[in-house]
């Protein structure tokens, strides 16, 4: 159970508006709050972790491209 306080004039409009649609002003609530929460958007993954995604990048853009010959490289440089 909720308690709200509404300023007059807005539960003037309510009043007017349940009264309308042929609803108690708390079913109109009720069905203002389940559209209104209806649009609010999750985060999806991406926007959860995008402060992470190439956080420890290499630098490289062409690494799934080159990844053999990158490998080659570092794998020779260590052998000198």
């Amino acid at each position: 159970m909720i308690t709200l306080r509404l300023d007059p004039d807005l539960e003037k409009e309510i009043s007017t508006v349940a009264k309308n649609l042929g609803l108690t002003k708390s079913d109109l609530i009720r069905k203002s709050v389940i559209e209104y929460l209806g649009k609010i958007e999750s985060p999806n993954a991406w926007e959860l972790g995008k402060e992470y995604f190439g956080k420890y990048s290499s630098g490289l853009k062409n690494l799934s491209e080159d990844r053999k010959m990158i490998l080659k490289e570092k794998i020779r440089a260590k052998r000198k």
